[in-house]
């Protein structure tokens, strides 16, 4: 078993060591951070001091009973179809771990989170990757789909709001990919853990979706990745039961005082979400007057969800060189290689919170100085 080089954790690993150092991190994927403080100031003084009495000791490894109650309440499903895990990393690695039978294959979408492809190709399953295009808005094309599924087909990804494009799928399209996954007896994956951040119309979670298994986490829109927490929907008895005892294996359980906190966060998910929803609308509106100024250089799909854009040079060619001198002028971005698409880059516009205005004066003297006194193609 082989793993590809994971090479947006590589480049993501310069914040914490770059000379001169980062000052902006426009790579990162997450929403505005949140303190222990912070959090603790959400509960109330029964909750701290039931906080403060947690023992330390494991935890189910279906989650706790609370932690699994506050989950489902927030998806619309009975408990018991709630699975925890450590961060939606781990729910892939538990599906694709499963699904590794000789023969199978996945179908996942490209762009993508890059572990969604090595994870299943160092198990042994075939990849198959359907392409979100962004001359059709980053849009799920479900008969591109249906060229690909075949009867070894074990698993269809798909994931809203998209990471990195923050494309998203309206309800018949997601009704449309579960139904002819449902049909075919496919598994049906959805990753919605920038759910329920969007720059439009609210979409409802797939968890209303009978057959749908539904990947959450609480790094995303939840913006508490410490944590490491997160969960699967799941309504079949059977797979959840497969679940629970694959992450006994891999990793037994959460830590006691972390599923305490996640569920406090739950509890209090609007404060959580509303800080996010504020801070992602006005730093994309920020984004909106860049890309209007700067768009014979700089082209982009306005994402309609999350907190993620992936725009291009208008020009074409790799980013990497472009995502380099950017870094030495302290401002982070991630490269397109690092999803697939090389002459992409990826804009994160949460995680900087208040500092990302300062970001973009940067980022557009980098455009004034180095990118638009010379073609692009040169960049």
């Amino acid at each position: 078993m082989k793993l590809s080089p994971f090479r947006l954790d590589q480049w993501l690993e310069q914040k914490l060591c770059a000379k001169p150092p980062i000052d902006y991190d426009l790579a990162a994927s997450t929403g505005p951070s949140w303190t222990l403080r912070d959090l603790l100031a959400l509960a109330d003084d029964g909750e701290q001091a039931r906080l403060l009495d947690t023992t330390l000791v494991y935890t189910a490894a279906a989650g706790s009973a609370a932690l699994r109650e506050s989950i489902a309440a927030l998806q619309g499903v009975d408990p018991d179809a709630v699975q925890v895990v450590t961060g939606a990393a781990e729910a892939l690695l538990i599906l694709f771990f499963l699904a590794a039978e000789p023969g199978a294959n996945v179908v996942l979408p490209n762009p993508g989170f890059p572990p969604n492809a090595a994870l299943p190709e160092s198990l042994g399953l075939e990849v198959r990757c359907y392409t979100l295009r962004p001359e059709s808005g980053f849009r799920l094309d479900l008969d591109e789909v249906q060229t690909l599924v075949d009867r070894h087909t074990r698993i269809v990804l798909v994931n809203s709001p998209h990471n990195p494009t923050g494309a998203v799928l309206s309800a018949q399209e997601m009704q449309r990919a579960h139904d002819f996954c449902t049909d075919r007896r496919i598994q049906f994956v959805c990753d919605e853990v920038y759910h329920p951040i969007y720059h439009g119309p609210e979409m409802p979670s797939a968890a209303r979706l009978r057959h749908a298994t539904v990947l959450g986490d609480f790094s995303k829109a939840l913006c508490l990745s410490g944590l490491r927490v997160g969960w699967i929907v799941e309504r079949d008895p059977e797979r959840r039961a497969r679940y629970t005892n694959a992450r006994s294996y891999f990793t037994v359980s959460n830590t006691a005082l972390g599923e305490r906190l996640a569920t406090l966060a739950v509890q209090h998910r609007e404060a959580i979400y509303g800080r996010a929803r504020r801070v992602a609308t006005a730093n994309l509106a920020l984004l909106d007057q860049l890309f209007g100024e700067y768009g014979d250089v700089l082209q982009w799909v306005r994402p309609r969800g999350g907190m993620t854009a992936f725009p291009w040079l208008a020009g074409g060619g790799d980013t990497r060189e472009f995502c380099r001198r950017l870094a030495n002028r302290g401002l982070l971005m991630a490269p397109g290689d690092c999803f697939g698409m090389p002459s992409h880059f990826r804009i994160g516009f949460a995680a900087s919170g208040d500092a990302f205005p300062h970001a973009l004066e940067r980022f557009a003297a980098f455009l004034r100085a180095e990118v638009c006194r010379r073609a692009p193609t040169a960049v």
